[in-house]
């Protein structure tokens, strides 16, 4: 059968659900007061404090138009975000991995810089913006060699962590730069999503399905800067079959002057981890990433993946290979941006349906929201 119609299908599957909880950033009156039968707080943090610690239904935490500066963890199982469209609900911080935590301990670093981390199971987000509003691009345009540019310029929007699986993302905006998705743990599905950044801005070790989603490469601080960007870093473990799956996606640049072939579809990240004999590139991320049926406008590289640097055993850097160190594939590709050569490797129809997201999401049938 065509690998399409083994596909979850929202709209005969959603389900309406009643907020458990209001966040309005206009409320007035006491945290917690109850407003069309249900408690209202100003903040997104607040309602969180106050959900139960282990639901065993979804606790709705329905957010009102407005932009939320928070910095959120997601500690407790079954909770959902719903805002009012992405356009008018917007969670936003500006934390970046090389800067200052404000309780002295230290740097933020990649994980610590996300706007919003899930650490808990059956997390689900409707029709909401996360964003990660560090000026990446100002810092970009600094000089290399210059005292005030920062060099871990990596600024998560949103981090799946330890604890996080069945995550439910639809029609929610992530955008960044640098690194704006890390979906590094569990399984996730992403659906009609707006996924927006430059370098490796999807990346990490989880099982992650993208569904008809948007992704869009960006600009980089200067022109000059080549290649100026990577959709994926998968670091998915060798004995692990999926890692980060686009299905039917459309993959558009951000302005019609980035340059044509200037993006790569990805490069294998071999996250620095601790062995018995030092600290090295772990030889066992042998990434995933695959595109199937998806369109890709003419910013992609027509070698389609490049290599990554990694930290080695003996001496300071080790180059990692597309096709010898990640598993990187294709299949039904269209566009400018679509070729087939050597360099990209490609599926047949059979090989594609492993892929599906039957196989990707396993025991887990993602209820949608309404």
């Amino acid at each position: 059968m065509p690998f399409s119609t083994v596909c979850f299908n929202a709209a005969s599957a959603a389900q309406d659900r009643k907020p458990s909880a209001w966040v309005d950033t206009n409320h007035s009156g006491k945290a917690g007061e109850l407003v069309e039968g249900a408690p209202v707080y100003r903040t997104i943090d607040e309602a969180l404090a106050a959900a139960p610690g282990a639901a065993t239904q979804t606790w709705v935490i329905a957010i009102k138009p407005g932009r939320y500066r928070e910095k959120l963890t997601v500690t407790k199982p079954n909770i959902s975000f719903v805002g009012a469209g992405r356009d008018s609900t917007v969670i936003t911080f500006d934390a970046f991995a090389g800067q200052d935590r404000p309780d002295g301990q230290g740097q933020w670093g990649t994980p610590g810089s996300a706007t919003v981390t899930i650490q808990a199971p059956d997390f689900s987000s409707r029709g909401i913006t996360i964003a990660n509003t560090f000026d990446f691009l100002e810092n970009d345009r600094r000089d290399k060699t210059s005292s005030d540019r920062v060099g871990a310029s990596q600024a998560v929007a949103l981090m799946l962590d330890t604890g996080a699986d069945r995550s439910l993302f639809q029609e929610v905006a992530l955008t960044g730069y640098q690194d704006t998705l890390f979906a590094n743990v569990g399984r996730s599905l992403f659906e009609g999503c707006h996924i927006s950044g430059n370098v490796d801005f999807i990346f990490g070790a989880g099982a992650a399905f993208f569904e008809r989603c948007n992704i869009v490469s960006r600009y980089r601080g200067s022109a000059d800067t080549l290649p100026a960007g990577f959709v994926t870093a998968p670091s998915t473990m060798i004995d692990q079959e999926s890692g980060l799956i686009f299905h039917n996606c459309r993959l558009t640049k951000e302005g019609s002057d980035i340059p044509a072939g200037s993006h790569y579809l990805g490069r294998p990240w071999h996250p620095t981890k601790t062995f018995a004999e030092g600290r090295y590139a772990d030889p066992n991320a042998i990434g995933v990433s695959v595109f199937l049926n998806c369109h890709m406008d003419d910013h992609i590289a027509e070698d389609g993946w490049t290599a990554m640097q990694g930290t080695a055993l003996t001496g300071p850097r080790k180059w990692f290979q597309p096709l010898e160190d990640a598993r990187f594939s294709e299949y039904g590709s269209t566009g400018p941006g679509a070729c087939i050569n050597a360099k990209r490797p490609q599926l047949d129809e059979e090989k594609a349906e492993i892929y599906s997201m039957a196989n990707v999401l396993q025991d887990w049938q993602p209820t949608p929201m309404r």
